[in-house]
Order: C-alpha cells, then structure tokens, then sequence
C-alpha cells in the first residue's frame, strides 16, 4: 500500500512498484484515516508511508496502522528537512521498520527504484536470506564451545528494524548496567544527530556521537557517525574511539563488521556483541572474530525482527549463546555482566 497525499507520488510509487512483476500495489491511500480504514479488510505486505500529510500525519497515526496492520511493515519515505529527521527517526522508534528520503522532482530514477525495490523484498520476506528454509530455533543453534570472558563493552549492531529493537533492549538493561555501550546502527548520517538525542533520552545514559578520539567511559553510550566506521583503539588503559572511512566488505557505512573486529583487538575478546534486525550480513565477520578471541554474541529472533538477516547470519553460523526478542536480550546483557557467569550458557 502507497500512503501519500501527493498523487504525483503515489502515481510514481505504484508504477515502480509493479514494474516487478511479484509485487502488487493492492491499494494507495491519500490520507492516514482513509489507509486506516481500508487496512481493516485489506492484507498488506509493506506499507510506503508519507509523514506530512493533512489531517492525521504518518506519524501521529503510526500506531493505528501498527495495530490494524499487524502483519504488514512499514517503510517511512521520509523529506530532507531537519523536522523530516526528527519524524522518521521517531517512526522507527516506534515501530517502523525502514526509511528512505524522498528524493526531489526528477531524483526518481533507476537507481533510486533499484533501491525502494530492495528494501521492500526485504520487508516483504522475498529476500533470499528471509526466503530459506525454517530459521533454526534456539535448541537447534550450535553453540560456541568454550567459556566466554568477561566483558568490558556492550556493542550492539542494527539496521532495518533495528531502531525499535534498540529501544526495546535499551529500556530493559537496569540503571546500574554500568559497561559502555556502542552503537552501529545504518542511517543516513543526517539522521545521526536526532538518533543520538532519540537513544540519549529513551535510555536516560549519556549519549555520543564516537567522532575521533572520543573517550569510552562506562555506562555511556557511543553512536557511529554516518560518514565512518566506529573502531576502538586501547590507549594505555583507556579506551577511545576512532572513525575509519576504509570500505567494509558489507559495503555498508557505517559498517557493524569494523566495530567488532576491533572490540575483538583492542579488548581481547573481553566484550559482548548483540546483533539486531536488519538486511544483509553484516557483523558476521567481526562476530566471528570475537568469538575466536573468546568474546560472546547475542542475536534477535526470527519472530521479533522486521528482516532476519544480520542476526539470521550470525545464529546460522552457530556463533550465538542466545537468540531471543530484544527484552530478553537486555535482561541476558545484564545478568551476563551482574553475574558474572559464562554468556554461553
């Protein structure tokens, strides 16, 4: 379903959309209410969602379409204005699953089609990733053999989905949970500054954006910019961020894989990596590298993730001491810590 105001855009979104022959436009909407009341008898797979509109905006009615829609997803196609970052990145704290700027007149080309076409079949299940076989339940992972280490950082990657996952997770670690946390999560970087101030007041911790050389200090929180990686650097007996542009495998950038590998150097294994909703595979290879060096992965569940993928990857590769919703994850972080017991139990 398309929800716009703008004809023109919904014209444009609905020829796009059924340029690939397996998707179907089953309905446009010009407003919330009138998308509302069509989703009572209407199935959907992936709601394209306009936030400034007369009348009820996207935002306001994200809920509702939550509710009625229940197995739909929705994708925010979001302006470029400071008050469009503000509204997009508190759709996905809420429950919207994806973003994607609303380009200017002309800006709906190939490239910006091949894009919108990707995260829909991601959203809608049609990706090979979410398309295999039944995702392993958490009996059937093979877990890490040997005893994990005590961790010194909580590290956390996302990205499709991932932003009401992190929400969720953030919310359930106690207020005594004293590690540092960092944060890799995919955004565009205009979004990185209302992200930082969105996680800043959903876990009451300090919260920064890990520009270069910027101190890791225990129980707050650290943000990878838009423009680079996070990678942490040991710097007598402190640690520090630093941010590198080298391409990740991934493509992505920021990228999950980077932050990982160097929690894996820089604290020898000492850390705990969790791995939230999103496309791709990437973390799997910084996942890996911790787990060698004693470190412990944590991962969300095929049934609580908009797009298996990220997490998917690592629990297939047998990585995982736990697979759980994002709560649960949170309460595992902080008795793994409080405990301190082996996180591979």
């Amino acid at each position: 379903m398309v929800v716009d105001d703008s004809l023109t855009v919904r014209t444009i979104f609905k020829r796009m959309v059924e340029s690939d022959p397996d998707m179907q436009v089953v309905g446009t909407a010009s407003s919330a209410e009138r998308a509302i009341a069509q989703l009572r008898t209407l199935p959907v797979d992936v709601i394209l969602l306009d936030l400034e509109m007369p009348g009820m905006g996207g935002l306001e009615a994200l809920p509702s379409l939550l509710e009625t829609a229940k197995d739909s997803e929705v994708l925010v196609v979001s302006s470029l204005t400071a008050d469009g970052a503000e509204h997009t990145v508190s759709a996905l704290s809420m429950g919207a699953a994806d973003t994607m700027l609303k380009p200017r007149p002309g800006g709906f080309n190939n490239e910006y089609r091949s894009q919108l076409l990707g995260k829909i079949r991601a959203l809608g299940g049609r990706e090979p990733e979410t398309r295999d076989a039944a995702p392993p339940s958490r009996s059937q992972i093979t877990q890490p053999s040997g005893e994990a280490k005590k961790p010194e950082v909580l590290a956390i990657g996302a990205s499709t989905g991932g932003i009401h996952a992190l929400n969720l997770l953030l919310r359930a670690l106690p207020e005594e949970f004293d590690l540092p946390i960092l944060i890799t999560q995919h955004l565009p970087s205009s979004f990185i500054p209302v992200f930082a101030r969105q996680i800043e007041t959903t876990s009451g911790r300090n919260t920064h954006i890990a520009e270069d050389g910027t101190a890791i200090r225990p129980g707050e929180i650290l943000i990878a910019t838009g423009h680079g990686h996070m990678v942490v650097h040991r710097v007598g007996d402190r640690l520090v961020a630093k941010t590198s542009s080298q391409p990740a495998r991934s493509g992505c950038m920021p990228s999950v894989d980077p932050m990982l590998s160097s929690l894996a150097q820089s604290c020898d294994g000492h850390a705990l990596a969790i791995i939230l909703s999103g496309m791709g595979r990437d973390g799997l290879e910084g996942a890996q590298e911790l787990v060698n060096r004693g470190g412990s992965i944590f991962a969300q569940d095929v049934e609580s993730s908009a797009v298996w993928g990220m997490p998917g990857a690592v629990a297939k590769a047998g990585l995982t001491s736990l697979v759980a919703a994002p709560d649960e994850l949170g309460k595992a972080a902080s008795e793994c810590v409080s405990n301190l017991v082996s996180a591979r139990k």
